[in-house]
């Protein structure tokens, strides 16, 4: 299958646009190094009302939302200290924060990261945070359904904007731990 471009007024290999994405992933296209070239990675214009996935889906094709996935960044605490994370789960799932995700980190808790710190050391906006470009240091933890997909619909980094990109790109990502589960059925 290939990319569901047709959805879209405006869509542009992301090396093409670097000026619309966040300096820290426009800074992961520029460097980008995985099996996968960086112009199959395209970046689709949208309008930032549109940004949460269950609206998006709603303006743009319900279809969509099969082949879309939410990032979002966790603290896992044990002891006095704390490992920020991101986990990568198909829009359709919630990520498993006290199974899979806690064990992984081998922590005693994890919770969503507060806004601030999330939008603070991704250097992305709330509501588009995605993982390319994530700091390198964190686990990217990202469920084994997102990298089967031909094309996966995330964040730019901004509300405004989404990327598509191929699934198994996200397997070579700094610090991407495949695995089984992460994401569970609502």
């Amino acid at each position: 299958m290939d990319a569901p471009i047709g959805h879209f007024d405006t869509a542009t290999p992301a090396p093409d646009c670097l000026d619309e994405l966040p300096r820290p992933v426009a800074d992961a296209v520029r460097h980008w190094s995985g099996s996968v070239p960086a112009d199959q990675i395209v970046y689709v214009d949208s309008d930032p009302q549109w940004a949460d996935t269950a609206v998006f889906v709603e303006h743009y094709g319900q279809e969509l939302l099969e082949q879309s996935a939410n990032c979002v960044v966790v603290a896992g605490k044990r002891g006095g200290e704390t490992t920020l994370a991101a986990c990568v789960v198909l829009s359709t799932t919630r990520v498993d924060v006290n199974g899979v995700v806690r064990r992984h980190l081998g922590a005693r808790k994890v919770s969503f990261a507060p806004m601030d710190t999330a939008v603070g050391e991704t250097g992305m906006e709330y509501g588009g945070i995605t993982p390319v470009g994530l700091p390198a240091a964190w686990p990217l933890l990202v469920d084994s359904a997102v990298v089967d997909l031909p094309y996966v619909l995330v964040g730019s980094g901004r509300r405004r904007g989404k990327l598509l990109v191929p699934g198994k790109a996200f397997a070579e990502l700094p610090g991407a731990v495949v695995l089984e589960g992460l994401g569970v059925t609502v």
